[in-house]
Formats: C-alpha cells, structure tokens, sequence
C-alpha cells in the first residue's frame, strides 16, 4: 500500500490494533469461541450461530439462544465444503484452503467487533499460527499470521453493509450468502461486495406478482427496521405503484423489539378493515412476533401474511404458532438440499467433532441434557448418548448458499494462482501477499458449476433471480408443514392454484380491496385516502350515453358521428342521415310546391289567354309575367332543397330561394312604386309629368333590381364555397347537409327583405287609394302577410334543425301569399264574373287635374291692378291645361275653377258657370276641342290619347272609344275624396307661403275666402242630397 489511501489505512490499523491492547484486561472476562481449520490460505466466515441480544440488553453484547439451523448448520456445512475443496486434486492444488468461523449473533456491535479480528489476522506480521480456539480474541500475539483473503457472510442484510463499509477500506473482498438488500448491488458504495443469492429487487417483484395474481389491489404493509427491511419495502413500494397496488397501512418494527411494539403494530394494521393481505418484507424473527401479536390480539385468521426469504420456509419462525401462520405466503430463495450434508451432520457428536466450539452448547440446548465438562448444565439430566439428530432435523433453506459462497471464493483463488502462477503448483511469490484488489475482479468474472446451476454474476455483483413460493399448511395428518406451490424465474411466477391452501373457512383467498371493480359501463372516480391520493378506493360512476370507457378513470365522449358500441369500449360511426323523398315533411313541402306550380301555371295561362282584357292590362301585365317566373322559380327551388346534399343541389338551393324572391318582390316594388308616385303628384299641384311611368320603363327597373340579387349571390358564392358537411342535431343523429354559412343566407335574404320592406311601405303608402281601385290594397294584403311569414321564418330558420324543410315552405308560403292575394281576385273575375272585367269599373275619379305638356313657363306680363282677381290672373302655371294649347291659368284661376268659383278667366279660357256647383263635375270630362264643341276624332284626339298614355301607362285603356262622341271618360288616380283632405294641405301651404313672402297678402285671403265657400258649398249639398 502506497500514497495517502496507504497511509490512512495504516494509521486505522495501528488505531485498532492499539484500542484492542488498551482492552486486553477487559476482555479476558468474555470469551468467544472461534472454530479455525488452518491451511495456506484462511477464508473468514460470520454466521449467526446464537440469536441476536434482546433490545433492553444489547448494550452488554451478550448474545441470545444458540441456533441450529442459522448457526451450527451453516458452521458444519463451511467445514463440509472446505473438507470437499481440499478433496478435490483439481480445484487448488497443493494449497490446503482453511477458514476461520466468529459467531455474529446477527448484531452488527458484534459482528464489527469479529471483522475487526479478521482484519488483524489479515494484516499481521508473520508468525506460527496457533488455533487458539479458547482464548479472548483481544489478546492473542500480534505475531500470528493468517493468510486471510475474504470474508463470508454475515447473514443480515444491515450487518453485511457495516461489515462491508470496514472490510473494504483494507481491500478484503466479501461474499454475500444470505444478505439480499438491494442497496449492496450499488457498486459505487460497496465496490469489494458480491452474492450468491439474488437481489431483494427480485423479491418485491415475486411480491408484486403474486399480489397481482389474486388480484389483491389494497393491502398492508410491514418491514424490519433495518436495511434489509427498509430496501426491500421501498423496491416493493415502487413497484406496486406501477401495477396499482396501494398499500393501506405501512409501519416498521425492530426484529428484537418487545411484545408491545408488536401489539401495536398489529392495532395499526386493524384500522383499516379492507386490507385483509401484509407483506411482511421482515426477517424471520419479526415475523414471528407478528404472529405471536396477532395470536395475542386473537386476530389470527384476519390477516394473511406474504413473507420475504426471511420467512422461507424456516420451522423456528412458525414454531408452536401453527395455527396462525396457515395459509401464510413466503418466499424462499431457489435451492436444492445437500444431500451429502445430511449424511455428515447425522455422523456428529459430542464427541468426534472437537473443531465445531459450539457443538456442545448446541447439543445440550437441542436434547435438553447436560453434558460434562465446563459447560455443563447441572440443573439438566445428564444425556443418555442415545440422542439423534435425524429426531425433528430439517435442513437450512440456505445451506447450499453457504457452500456456493465458500466455493466461490475456492475458484476465485485456483483462478488467480493458474494466471499469476503459470504452470506451478501451489504458491508462488507473485501470488503473495495476495492483493484483495485483483482478487476482487477475479470472484467477479468466475463460472463454475454448482449442484447442475451455473452459478455467475453480473456486473453488480448479483446472481439471476429464481424463488420457490411457500405455502404453510396444514397437512392431511395433521401435522404442518410448508408446501411448494409456485416459481418465480427470472420474471415469470407460475402458481398451481390447486395447491394453495388459504387460512378461511372455503379456503379460497381473502378480499384485500379498497373497492370492488367497477361494471363496464362505470369509471373509477378516485378518493383522497391519507395524505396520498390512492389509485385503489374509488367510486364507480356511470358513464353518460354518449360515452366511452377511455380508461379505468376516465369516460369519453365520442366524436360527432359516433356512439358507444354495447360493450363501452369504444365508439361506433353512426349511419348518415339526410331527408328522403318519402319523409313526411318532404311529401308536404312536395305538395304544397307542386300545387302552388300547377296554379302558379293555370294563372300565367289565364292571364296569357285574356291579356288584352282591363283586369290584366290594370295589373300592369309585364310585371305581372316577371312575378309568375318569380313564383315558379320559387316552387322550383324545393326540388334541390329535399335533394340529396351534393354540390349541384347546394348551390342550386343557395341560387333559387333569393333569385325566386328578387322577381317576385322587385316587380311587386317597381308597381307599387309606380302607384305610390301617381298619388303623389294627385297630392300636389303637379308641374310635369311623371317620369319613369311606362311598361318599359317598369321592366327595366324590376331587371335591375333582379340583377343586385344575382351579383350578391355571385359573390357570396365566391366568398363561401359550395360543399357539404355533416351536422349533429341530436346525440345519435348524423345528418348530410349544404355546408352553409350565416353569411351565404343573410345577403341574398338580406336583399330580398328590404325589397319586401319597400314593397310594405309603399302598400301602406297608397293604402287609401279609391275603393275600386284593388290593385294597391291587394299588394298591401300581400306584402303584410309576407312579412308575418318572414318574420316567423328567421327565428324557425336560425332556431330549430329543421333548416331544410323550413327553407322550402318558407319559399312556397311566400309564392303561394303572392299568388293567392294578388292574382287570385283576378282571376276570379277573369273566369266567374266577366261583366266585371270592363273598363267601366276602374273608372274611379271624378275629377282629373291633368298636367301634360311643356313644363316651360309662359312669360306674359304681370297684371298691375292690385285685386284680387288681378293677383290670381298674374299667377300662371307652365304647362297647358291638358296639353291643348290654351292659355295658362294661374294658381288662383285653377283653384276658383275646380272649386266651381267665380271668376274672370283670360282669354281661351273656358267660360264661368254663374252657377258655383255646375262647374263641380263628378266625372272627369276631356273635350275633344279647346272650344268645347264635339270632335270627331280628329289629330286633336290622337294627340291627346298619346299625351294620357303618357303620363299613366297601362292603366289607362283608351281602346274602343267612340269618335263622334261628344266626351270620352278617363280614369285617374284623383277623386272628390282627394279634394276634402287637400283643402286643408293647401291652406297650410298657403299659409307658410304667405309668411315667407312668397305670395302676396291678398292672394292668401283670397284662397281662404274660395276654400271656405267650397267647404260651406259641399256641406250644403250633403244636406240636400240627405233630403
């Protein structure tokens, strides 16, 4: 040893060595046994030949009960193997192998105290050897010299790790035979440490796997207080929480600890009753004192106990507790018993085994006899020489693990003498002193056959894993014994459920559940146990119907178009639905369109048949044909609307319903216009004519309103593709409709309803138009009814799934109001009351005001006579009374002639009636001539049929006039029924005209005179006419 590593550990020996003089006297007054077989090399070996100290006495290092099974067996089976290696020519020849066994009493004060011994054999100066098997080990000559290269053992996980932590500071390599923590695989903390039995990590997985097996999801969970208990219960805990296993109770106890601590643990593992199964990751001896609580507790068969190799399949741990470790679970490292063992221990006696010091102890405690020498039991009858140890004998569960460790360290040797060594026998200089470093990576790589098992290691220094599982039963006899009933290999647990035997009155396994299982169609709603949430108490909620089961703790809902199949685990698409000729609401929407065709048709042919008639040429026929296209377009529309959705019949339904609606409601808009414009200027004194009054004019109009509906849709058509989707009005509905946006209905509808809102104020407009005059009143009729409909369409339409089938009756109701309202009248006087269809009835005026001809005014000369008469002479109109070529007449002159007031015209002027009533006339009368005689239908005539048509179009019918008569009647939108409500119009005109110095003063007192004798005039005549 060299550097500072060396130095430290010289100055660690001469420490020890002097502490171990300074203690020479104290320790000649407790004596340990040491059994020693010399040879070349020594080999150290810890066993727990006596149990450990109890808890309130292990301050005096004073070990317990000599043990057969952990002590003398696993002594004998050392001497055994050390006997069969130096048998063996092959296996280091010409080097006798020796061991050196302390007893470690499975306390890790001791065991320390016996490693410290090992290390002083190990690096003292050379010397005789002595087997000095009775004197205190303190205070033998530090000139003894013992070859020592490793150590076996110690059997407890916690005192391998001391032992370890002292050995490898000297570079003395161990080798585990019963120690199974998982910590002494981490090579960076105990580098000179290997095993030959397997790790604790594949324990807690055989644990796992047979909690896993019964299905054991809420159990208990105790350990030794120690490394090997702390270790094994953590691995375990990792691995339940990865196979959802909660553990319930949790608690540690010391394997020494008084019955107290016991009891208490098992009140703690009774509070929660729905944890029927403990693993027990516990040495033999907690397990033991568990069982004794529980038996004291009279809890016996309430729990179920899962042991670790602690357990096994010892006889000291279930011994006189019979009753309460049946049906209990353990796990025992795979081995197979030395049978040549058995041979050489039934051979054992007082007598002829002098290298065991602990044989006779052991004798006397196994017959409970004395034997004499000093270690005679005076109290105890002398032992007859009759005793047999095949009486009660069972092997220990680990004895080829000690046999397989000392082996080890056989081959580790042989192969490091062949390569140092070469082709010489025995030892050789390079192989002394031997160096524990190169030792250590020799024991690592060495492979030797062992009872036909490969024993390895990895580079952890560990073993595979293989585990038989226990069953503690009750046997048909009536005796008890443990039962192999699985295996675990390398991962695999295979249990044969026949022969399991469980402590419960049907011996089938307990319930050790936090809840049941849920039912298919349930998830797992977790509840917070302790201060963990636990995967292992839940509630179990149902799913919804529209829900599958994702995951134990968790439904889903499944997508649009799919529905969870029976069994809840996954979800099924649902068949596509679209509307179908032979739905019922089809059928109706069907029906009523293909009436409303059939007498849309029947009407349009009617009024095509009878199209020079009055009733057809007052309903403006052009505009009259547009509507009949309009409406048959409309009813059209539901064939696409009902059709199957595809990109044809989308866009035919996104086209149809706004274009049906733009013909209808922008020619019902250009008439009612038309009729809303002739009242205005019947409501004032008119100037000119109105413009835009021809059919032509009309026509033109109602296409370029139709044309604004057909660039929205153009456009919106651009801005919103046509496809079609799949919408979800119900949970297991899935329907195939136009993909539509709220964008591609509003603006062409959008369109459509400000036409129908023009066309409603308009018909309110004109709504007191003459009575026989039905043309307005039926538009309004109409356009009311439309507008009900419409407004009950945009909340069905946006608010309800049934977009289709409102749509189409939406379009049809709209037709069918039209057509019913508007053409269906007229019709009926067509067909059933010809004598009606004359021009006679739409006669309406009785006075007519007519303004045709030049709208420029005439320039004569104002009148200065300040009269009123001059005043009203000096106001002129600018165009002629009718076009005829007269002189103009002045506001005032117009006013006293309609009014049937005196007054002196100019010349050309019609002559006054000295009567004021006889120029009131009820009819409107057009003279033929200026002069008033009777025409003959000459130029004037024709002139004047031209000028009327003018200024009011097609509905005023000059066919079939008589030439020689002597007037000819006119029709025109101005009656006495006008004239009463215009009266007060026109004084307020005149009123405000008067203020603003518009008029004279006495021109406005003059009106007011004219308009109250009219007034006073047409109350007299009512009178009279009463009478």
């Amino acid at each position: 040893m060299g550097g500072a590593p060396g130095r430290c550990r010289l100055a660690l020996v001469a420490a020890l060595l002097a502490a171990a003089a300074l203690t020479c006297a104290a320790m000649m007054q407790k004596r340990r046994k040491t059994a020693l077989m010399e040879g070349d090399i020594l080999i150290g070996a810890l066993f727990s030949v006596h149990h450990q100290p109890k808890q309130k006495s292990a301050f005096t290092l004073t070990c317990g009960e000599i043990r057969e099974q952990y002590g003398i067996q696993r002594v004998e089976a050392a001497f055994l193997a050390i006997d069969q290696i130096n048998a063996d020519p092959h296996l280091l020849p010409n080097i006798t192998l020796g061991v050196e066994i302390r007893d470690s009493c499975w306390y890790s004060s001791i065991a320390l105290e016996q490693s410290i011994e090992f290390i002083r054999d190990a690096l003292a100066s050379p010397g005789n050897g002595v087997n000095s098997t009775e004197r205190p080990d303190a205070c033998k000559s530090a000139t003894t010299s013992k070859h020592l290269v490793g150590v076996v053992g110690p059997g407890s996980s916690d005192v391998t790790i001391q032992v370890q932590n002292l050995l490898q500071l000297f570079g003395i390599p161990q080798v585990g035979y019963s120690a199974t923590s998982r910590d002494l695989s981490d090579k960076s903390r105990f580098s000179y440490f290997m095993r030959v039995v397997p790790s604790d990590y594949y324990q807690a997985q055989v644990m796992v796997d047979i909690v896993r097996h019964y299905n054991w999801t809420y159990v208990s969970a105790v350990h030794t207080d120690g490394n090997y208990g702390q270790s094994g219960i953590t691995a375990f805990r990792e691995l339940a929480e990865k196979n959802s296993i909660c553990i319930a109770k949790e608690d540690s106890v010391l394997s020494n600890a008084e019955d107290e601590a016991f009891d208490m643990v098992i009140k703690q593992l009774m509070e929660d009753h729905r944890a029927n199964v403990v693993v027990c990751f516990c040495e033999g001896m907690t397990v033991r004192n568990l069982l004794l609580a529980s038996q004291r507790n009279n809890v016996t068969s309430r729990f179920l106990f899962i042991g670790s190799d602690g357990w096994a399949d010892r006889s000291d741990v279930v011994g006189g507790l019979e009753e309460a470790a049946v049906g209990g679970l353990s796990i025992k490292i795979q081995s197979w018993p030395v049978a040549e063992f058995d041979d050489h221990y039934f051979r054992l006696e007082p007598d002829n085994n002098t290298r065991n010091p602990w044989f006779r102890e052991f004798w006397q405690m196994r017959f409970n006899c004395s034997l004499p020498g000093r270690e005679e039991i005076t109290s105890l009858p002398r032992c007859s020489g009759t005793e047999s140890l095949r009486k009660g004998y069972k092997q220990d569960t680990k004895m080829a693990f000690v046999m397989k460790a000392i082996y080890t360290m056989a081959w580790g040797l042989h192969n490091m003498q062949q390569d140092l060594c070469r082709s010489l026998q025995g030892l050789c200089d390079s192989m002394l002193p031997i160096n524990g470093s190169l030792y250590r990576d020799y024991l690592m790589n060495v492979t030797f056959s062992y009872m036909k098992e490969t024993v390895t290691f990895d580079s952890r220094g560990d073993p595979p894993g293989r585990y038989d599982i226990m069953n503690y039963q009750r046997l048909k006899n009536g005796s008890f014994d443990y039962v192999r009933v699985g295996t675990w290999d390398n991962g695999t647990l295979l249990v044969h459920e026949d022969l399991v035997v469980f402590n419960s009155p049907d011996r089938l396994p307990p319930s050790s559940v936090c809840s049941m299982p849920c039912a298919y169609n349930e998830y797992k709603s977790l509840l917070e146990t302790g201060d963990e949430s636990q995967g292992c108490c839940w509630l179990c909620i149902p799913c919804g119907k529209d829900e599958y089961l994702k995951e134990e703790t968790a439904c889903e809902r499944c997508p649009p178009g799919s529905w969870p199949n029976p069994s809840k685990t996954g979800c099924d698409a649902i068949p596509v639905d679209h509307i179908k000729w032979d739905d019922t609401e089809a059928i109706v929407a069907l029906t009523l369109a293909s009436l409303g065709f059939l007498a849309t048709c029947f009407t349009m042919a009617t009024f095509l048949k009878f199209n020079h008639t009055p009733v057809v040429k007052a309903s403006t026929r052009e505009l009259s044909y547009i509507i009949f296209v309009g409406m048959m377009v409309s009813y059209c529309a539901t064939l696409p609307l009902l059709a199957r959705p595809s990109h044809l019949s989308c866009a035919m339904s996104r086209i149809l319903p706004g274009l049906s609606f733009a013909m209808i409601y922008a020619a019902l808009v250009t008439k009612t216009n038309r009729i809303a414009r002739i009242l205005a200027g019947n409501k004032k004194i008119m100037m000119r004519k109105p413009r835009f009054m021809s059919a032509t004019a009309q026509v033109i109009i109602t296409c370029v309103l139709i044309s604004i509906e057909v660039s929205i849709i153009a456009t919106v058509l651009i801005m919103d593709p046509v496809d079609v989707k799949h919408i979800y009005p119900g949970p297991q509905e899935v329907k195939l409709v136009c993909k539509t946006t709220i964008r591609s209905i509003i603006a062409p509808m959008g369109w459509d309803f400000f036409l129908i809102v023009m066309c409603t104020v308009y018909a309110v407009k004109t709504r007191n138009l003459p009575e026989n005059f039905n043309e307005a009143k039926f538009i309004g009729f109409s356009m009311y009814t439309t507008c009900v409909i419409w407004m009950a369409w945009i909340p069905i339409y946006f608010g309800s799934d049934h977009k289709i089938i409102c749509m189409s009756m939406c379009t049809s109701l709209s037709a069918m109001v039209t057509l019913v309202l508007l053409f269906f009248p007229k019709l009926y006087i067509i067909l059933f009351r010809p004598e009606k269809n004359d021009r006679s009835a739409f006669k309406t005026a009785t006075t007519v005001r007519c303004h045709i001809g030049s709208s420029t005014k005439a320039s004569l000369p104002r009148p200065s006579d300040p009269s009123p008469s001059a005043a009203i002479e000096s106001m002129y109109v600018g165009s002629a009374m009718l076009g005829l070529g007269h002189p103009q007449l002045s506001l005032m002159q117009r006013i006293r002639s309609t009014l049937g007031m005196p007054f002196i015209p100019p010349i050309g002027i019609l002559p006054r009636d000295p009567q004021p009533r006889s120029m009131l006339k009820r009819e409107t009368s057009v003279w033929s001539d200026a002069s008033g005689s009777v025409g003959t239908g000459g130029a004037s005539t024709t002139n004047r049929d031209m000028m009327l048509r003018r200024a009011y179009g097609s509905q005023l019918d000059l066919t079939g006039v008589d030439g020689f008569g002597f007037r000819e009647e006119r029709s025109s939108q101005t009656t006495d029924d006008l004239l009463d409500p215009l009266i007060p119009r026109l004084r307020r005109r005149i009123a405000r005209a008067v203020r603003e110095n518009e008029i004279d003063v006495a021109e406005g007192r003059e009106f007011f005179t004219i308009t109250h004798t009219w007034m006073n005039s047409q109350v007299c005549h009512r009178q009279t006419k009463d009478v």
